[in-house]
């Protein structure tokens, strides 16, 4: 018997735990981002939509005994999931099946309980209110990440470092600016953040087709009472606004929007995190490593950059997930169809779940980033020179020089130097390659000023106190918010 035939056997047999267990509710996701999502909030809040229906309904005129709002109230959260269970197997329909637990608690309300609604009622008005609560919590996240983030970038306004265009030495930018090219990225997912939270709206009490026709038919023809109906679900919820029409289901675009939202700020990290993993391997910054942290267990020297590398991977899953919703709206056929129910089971639970772990991961790399101005320092030394070429010819030409001849000149010492490198290692040798030739004009002196870094580095500490200058109010939002409170790294 081969060694997967043994544990297949023993799994069968009983011997061992064979319960799949999600890594994001045990590794990466906070554990306010689970209880938005946990079974307990879901079938909380069908119980509560149902008394919220049922008091409106009552207050507008149908005969409710109030024995039946009470003992519903009583029994908002004892549920019982085995017994829940034990009605689906028998119905195959889980909102039927809550319906029912309701009943046997709340025997008085049994005629009353889900009276004019559809599935729709429950689970889509929750589904609106899971994603408000996690679009707000991400939200914190968000501002956590952009308060460190635009700490560090102040702290390193001004500290020269080499620039890249495709990974190939460009001119010098600094460690600040960098950093504010990242926090511009998520400063652009707050504001798309912002403007989903704005437009989020309630399903309300809509019916089978969206008609409201069952409601119209418990008011006798009364729109004005199906209209306060659905304004005062809507508010009880904890929205001021509905979407005008729906099919049974709210529509499936906003899933699409929110989720691509989130693959925004997913492709942001991945940006962030795919620099940082560049910038370790130039050991010119690295991420935070504890002293017992072991980055290998075949080489032990290894740093790896792991965490990064994390926020990559589960990046792609959120980019991947937006994808479900897109084809989901693309799919829905007419007034209703079912086939988005266990695809959205799926992938909207996990993109809120893998954005907040990732924007968890970030706060914490962000906030331990270890930079290393010595090996900063020595690659610019080195690329310098070449890249201030520019600025040597515009010199020697004020001396007098012929700018045609002088490029050349340049252009050959910069080869020899740049092949020197390659095959000796050592120091960039051209500032003494050109101040050894008289046709420049220019000492060793000058051309030591001429290489200064700051000289290079453009407006790039101004551009960062500009940038954060005008954060200012979204700073201010974060500590108000209390959204420096972000949990501890979990794996």
């Amino acid at each position: 018997m081969d060694l997967a035939t043994d544990l297949l056997t023993r799994l069968e047999s009983g011997e061992a735990n064979i319960e799949y267990r999600n890594p994001l509710i045990e590794r990466y996701a906070s554990r306010e981002m689970t209880r938005l999502f946990s079974t307990a909030f879901k079938f909380g809040m069908w119980r509560r939509l149902w008394l919220a229906l049922a008091e409106a309904e009552k207050d507008l005129g149908l005969e409710i005994p109030a024995e039946a709002i009470a003992q519903m109230r009583e029994h908002l959260d004892d549920i019982d999931l085995e017994r829940a269970a034990e009605h689906e197997r028998r119905l195959r329909h889980d909102v039927m099946a809550h319906v029912h637990h309701f009943s046997e608690l709340a025997p008085a309300a049994r005629p009353f309980i889900h009276l004019g609604a559809t599935s729709a009622f429950v689970t889509d008005n929750t589904e609106l209110i899971q994603q408000r609560e996690a679009l707000r919590l991400v939200r914190r996240r968000l501002l956590s990440c952009i308060a460190v983030l635009a700490g560090f970038a102040r702290r390193y306004r001004d500290l020269p470092a080499l620039g890249f265009t495709h990974f190939q030495p460009a001119q010098p930018t600094t460690v600040g600016r960098r950093a504010a090219l990242w926090l511009q990225d998520l400063v652009l997912d707050l504001e798309e953040i912002d403007h989903r939270l704005e437009s989020l709206r309630a399903r309300g009490i809509r019916g089978a087709t969206g008609t409201q026709a069952s409601f119209l038919e418990l008011f006798d023809g009364d729109g004005a009472k199906v209209d306060e109906l659905q304004r005062r679900i809507a508010s009880a919820m904890g929205f001021d606004r509905t979407y005008d029409v729906t099919g049974q289901t709210y529509p499936r675009k906003v899933d699409y929007a929110a989720l691509s939202t989130l693959a925004g700020i997913a492709a942001s990290a991945s940006k962030l995190s795919h620099d940082l993993r560049l910038l370790a391997h130039l050991r010119e910054i690295e991420e935070p490593f504890e002293s017992d942290q072991v980055g290998s267990s075949a080489m032990p020297y290894k740093r790896n950059p792991m965490r990064a590398e994390r926020i990559s991977g589960l990046a792609r899953h959120v980019i991947t997930l937006s994808l479900d919703a897109g084809f989901t709206a693309a799919t829905q056929w007419f007034e209703r169809t079912l086939d988005d129910s266990a695809n959205r089971r799926l992938a909207l639970a996990e993109s809120y779940l893998t954005t907040d772990a990732i924007l968890v991961i970030v706060h914490n790399v962000v906030a331990g980033l270890v930079v290393r101005p010595v090996m900063i320092r020595q690659r610019l030394t080195q690329e310098l020179p070449f890249l201030a070429t520019e600025a040597v010819l515009m010199q020697a030409v004020r001396r007098g020089g012929d700018r045609q001849d002088l490029h050349e000149r340049i252009r050959r010492h910069a080869m020899a130097a740049a092949d020197r490198l390659k095959e000796e290692g050592g120091a960039n040798d051209l500032p003494e390659r050109i101040a050894s030739d008289p046709a420049f004009r220019l000492s060793r002196d000058e051309l030591a000023g001429i290489l200064d870094p700051g000289r290079h580095v453009g407006r790039s500490a101004e551009q960062v106190d500009q940038f954060l200058a005008e954060l200012e109010p979204v700073l201010a939002d974060a500590t108000a918010s209390s959204a420096t409170d972000v949990p501890e790294l979990r794996a």
